[in-house]
């Protein structure tokens, strides 16, 4: 039986082999080379959480497959600017069509209106992609423990360091945290939203986020809607989080983005 991970990896694999066929990698590269310099992502969620404040990675989202439409006046620049003002660190634009109403479009638009570096959030499986995502103005990609095998992640990885990109790994249990932790990346995401079912649990970043340690950047995604919610999960070890739905639905987004990071990072 398959999941919702599944059929999503079903259509992108075959997205992809088309999209590869009418753009050969030559040509990709070389719009990836001229492409406006990479902005440092990690660097600046590693800076805000130097300064001892929370670091936000903030959704652009138009929809997705569990909620449907999320937000109708979806006017992505306008969106990341307000991400901005509010104090974001960082911005994730969804790309993916069939699931999210994603487009490549909103990721170039987002990432022209700010000085925010940019994750471009879709299901990686080829080189061929993060080429075209740093072509696109992409300064990091996502890495899907769930949906790739060792050899994928890797290769995705060597990829995204070769345009001097950064590479989000995402997790949602332990296995799949093993498998990320033998990766070089410095950012490890952990999913509190089971790709597979969609079901959302903050208890996942509880149990998995201790084992991240050492010189990763624990990154929680998914699930979080108030201030109670960092505070709570930064006793997990998280400081930075990735947050999209639960602002997208505000009608003031500046305003909700600089509210839900209002207060200090409990001692």
């Amino acid at each position: 039986m398959t999941n919702v991970l599944d059929r999503i990896k079903a259509y992108k694999l075959e997205e992809v082999a088309a999209r590869k066929a009418q753009r050969p990698l030559a040509e990709v590269e070389a719009a990836a080379k001229s492409a406006s310099p990479v902005r440092d992502f990690e660097g600046a969620l590693r800076r805000k959480v130097s300064e001892g404040r929370y670091a936000l990675i903030a959704e652009v989202k138009k929809a997705s497959p569990s909620k449907g439409l999320i937000r109708a006046d979806f006017e992505p620049a306008d969106l990341a600017a307000q991400y901005e003002r509010g104090g974001a660190t960082c911005l994730s634009v969804l790309t993916d069509a069939p699931s999210f109403q994603g487009h490549e479009d909103y990721l170039v638009a987002a990432r022209s209106a700010v000085s925010l570096p940019v994750l471009r959030k879709d299901f990686m499986y080829d080189p061929w992609q993060v080429a075209e995502a740093r072509a696109l103005g992409a300064d990091c990609i996502l890495i899907i423990m769930a949906s790739v095998s060792e050899s994928q992640a890797t290769e995705l990885e060597d990829a995204a360091r070769a345009w001097g990109m950064s590479a989000l790994i995402e997790v949602h249990d332990g296995q799949e945290l093993d498998r990320a932790l033998m990766l070089q990346s410095g950012l490890i995401g952990i999913n509190n939203r089971n790709l597979k079912t969609f079901e959302t649990s903050l208890d996942v970043t509880r149990d998995l986020g201790a084992r991240v340690g050492g010189e990763r950047l624990l990154v929680s995604e998914s699930g979080m809607a108030t201030r109670e919610d960092l505070a709570k999960l930064s006793g997990y070890g998280a400081r930075t989080f990735l947050i999209g739905e639960s602002l997208m639905r505000k009608e003031d987004v500046e305003a909700a983005t600089r509210n839900l990071l209002s207060d200090p990072v409990p001692a």
